[in-house]
């Protein structure tokens, strides 16, 4: 589903744009919803230049001619049966506006309005690809009301008649359906089809009222290729019916091919003329002035003949202005071709014959575009010169003047032009430095504990870590501890008795500074006690070294306290994987004041150490 808000913005012209602005003000101040309908929303579906607008208005349509009117459109035409109005706004943009209405048919080609909502208005068109409309009221803006599924027709690329009776009520639908077909290059679905060639053998088209003629005649002058309709329509043969002076042997077919090269030209350069007036002439080059006279007679939008009447007037008018004094310079002459009225431009684009005249098109065409190569984006974006600054748009076109104008040569001729635009240079960046923080402590994860701190299987000493926990055991319970763990410590296939083994080992083979080390830390520890406020812990330690101290005499005093460590070994396993507390600060100092005391009787005492620490455990067993 196409995004109509979008295509509104982006596929139609500014005046296209302003146009549609001031029919929703005039709508919203008349107390009427209006919708964007017909061959409008099949073009921005369809992704076709939109040729003209069809609003269609829930109420009197004719209310809103005054306020159009001092809004600055010029009111073309009127159809006071269906309460149509035919508006020419400024800029090359064709309007029609009508009201709501649904269409009842006693005979054919005789119909009888009824005004209706927007719906209704929808299921008496004629096809279902022009049988959809968007909203442009507030709240609903952009919304698609497609009550007929012509979206699905025109992804088929299908023209499907709405009614099965289309044909037989409205005859001028036979003309819209060949228009349609040799426009778009769709076909018409397999009923249609059939329809159609059952209307044409009826002779139905002679039921078609002056004003639908005139209204198709008029329409093959606004179609973008007025010769292939026209064509289309002499070859089924309807042009004999309605028109029969015109033909396509009366067509200047070189002129159009020529006429439309510039056109599109014009375009390429945001110039949008409408072709119709240009076309129309050409299309009737070789008729007789009778007929061309009959034939404006029966259009219904008489502000469009004048426009074809007045068409080489104001070419003549356009060309003086081109040759005076005011567009000498190649900028004052864009500036004219760019903001004139475009339809002069385009028939003078192809009529002119002047040297003068003819090297001002081409140098408009095609030569001074090519300036808008030499714009210096590498050095408007050196100095600072980028879309986000003001005045932007208006830069880029004084600088486009200045170069087709010549004046902008060198480098320093640029440089010197784009000085005033250049905003100044941003402030340097500000380095806030932020004051040291106090230097963390090293959490146990970040780090790898040293050699000597670990055991023969590569584990970090228990006496090392700082056990800190809610499961630890309080001061208060290490005598619950002696009596509730005494047991499971004695054991020797224990998990706790285990760690305890290794301990007393790995202090026998240890050298002798290591040995005598032990009680220096104990003793370190227990005066950083009130420091640490971890009680469990620190009690925890001394007992696990007062129990391996090798001593002669005190084995067996301190054989109990290795009863009260194995609370805290078995409990200490889980903070050893998952470590929280860190290393006590006092620990260097507990190192160094180890090494100077050496004992040569450690050695021998360490093994005796071991056994009575065994031997009370039984005991205590």
């Amino acid at each position: 589903m196409p995004d109509y808000i979008y295509l509104l913005e982006k596929r139609l012209t500014p005046a296209q744009q302003k146009a549609i602005q001031q029919v929703r003000d005039a709508a919203r101040d008349a107390g009427m919803t209006v919708f964007l309908t017909g061959g409008a929303v099949r073009d921005l579906s369809t992704g076709s230049s939109v040729r003209d607008l069809d609003f269609t208005v829930q109420g009197n349509a004719t209310k809103l001619k005054k306020s159009l009117e001092k809004a600055g459109a010029k009111l073309w035409g009127e159809y006071e049966p269906t309460r149509t109005l035919f508006f020419w706004f400024p800029g090359s943009a064709r309007v029609e506006v009508s009201s709501a209405r649904r269409e009842e048919y006693p005979k054919p080609g005789k119909p009888v309005y009824h005004w209706a909502p927007i719906l209704e208005d929808l299921r008496r068109r004629d096809f279902t690809a022009n049988a959809m409309a968007i909203s442009l009221n507030e709240g609903s803006y952009g919304l698609l009301l497609d009550p007929l599924n012509g979206m699905a027709d025109i992804e088929a690329r299908h023209i499907r008649l709405v009614s099965a009776y289309g044909f037989i009520e409205d005859p001028s639908r036979l003309l819209r359906a060949t228009r349609l077909k040799a426009r778009l290059g769709w076909d018409m679905d397999e009923r249609t089809q059939a329809r159609y060639e059952n209307a044409k053998g009826d002779a139905l088209i002679d039921s078609i009222p002056a004003h639908l003629k005139g209204y198709e005649l008029e329409e093959i002058g606004h179609e973008e290729d007025g010769l292939r309709a026209l064509k289309a329509l002499e070859s089924e043969g309807w042009m004999k019916h309605i028109f029969p002076a015109w033909t396509s042997s009366k067509v200047d077919v070189h002129g159009l091919e020529h006429l439309r090269e510039n056109y599109y030209q014009l375009l390429i350069q945001g110039v949008h003329p409408d072709i119709s007036a240009a076309q129309m002439e050409l299309l009737t080059a070789k008729m007789l002035p009778k007929d061309i006279s009959a034939l404006k007679k029966s259009f219904v939008r008489p502000g469009f003949v004048e426009q074809w009447n007045h068409l080489e007037a104001e070419t003549r008018e356009f060309t003086k202005v081109l040759t005076g004094k005011g567009a000498t310079t190649a900028s004052a002459t864009w500036k004219l071709l760019t903001s004139y009225q475009p339809e002069p431009i385009l028939w003078l684009a192809h009529t002119g014959k002047g040297a003068a005249i003819q090297n001002k098109f081409k140098n408009f065409f095609t030569v001074w575009p090519e300036a808008k190569q030499k714009v210096p984006a590498a050095l408007m974006q050196e100095m600072r010169i980028t879309p986000q600054i003001e005045r932007y748009d208006e830069l880029l076109r004084e600088l486009f003047f200045n170069l087709i104008d010549g004046k902008l040569q060198t480098d320093e001729e640029m440089k010197a032009f784009l000085e005033p635009y250049s905003p100044p240079a941003p402030p340097p960046p500000v380095t806030i430095r932020r004051s040291r923080k106090k230097a963390a402590e090293p959490k146990i994860k970040s780090e790898k504990p040293s050699d000597e701190d670990l055991d023969e299987e590569g584990m970090p000493r228990i006496e090392d870590m700082d056990l800190e926990g809610d499961d630890l055991d309080e001061p208060g319970d290490e005598e619950e501890a002696d009596e509730g763990e005494a047991k499971p410590v004695a054991k020797g296939k224990a998990a706790s008795a285990t760690p305890a083994k290794k301990e007393a080992e790995k202090k026998v083979s240890t050298p002798a500074k290591a040995a005598a080390a032990a009680p220096a830390k104990i003793a370190k520890k227990e005066a950083a006690k009130p420091a640490a406020k971890a009680v469990p812990a620190k009690s925890a330690a001394p007992v696990k070294k007062a129990a391996v101290a090798p001593a002669h005499n005190h084995a067996a005093a301190h054989a109990k306290p290795v009863k009260k460590a194995a609370v805290p070994e078995k409990k200490a396993a889980v903070p050893a994987k998952k470590p929280v507390a860190k290393k006590p600060a006092p620990k260097p100092v507990a190192k160094k004041t180890a090494k100077p005391t050496p004992k040569p009787a450690v050695k021998k005492a360490a093994p005796k150490a071991a056994k009575p620490a065994k031997k009370a455990a039984k005991k205590k067993r």
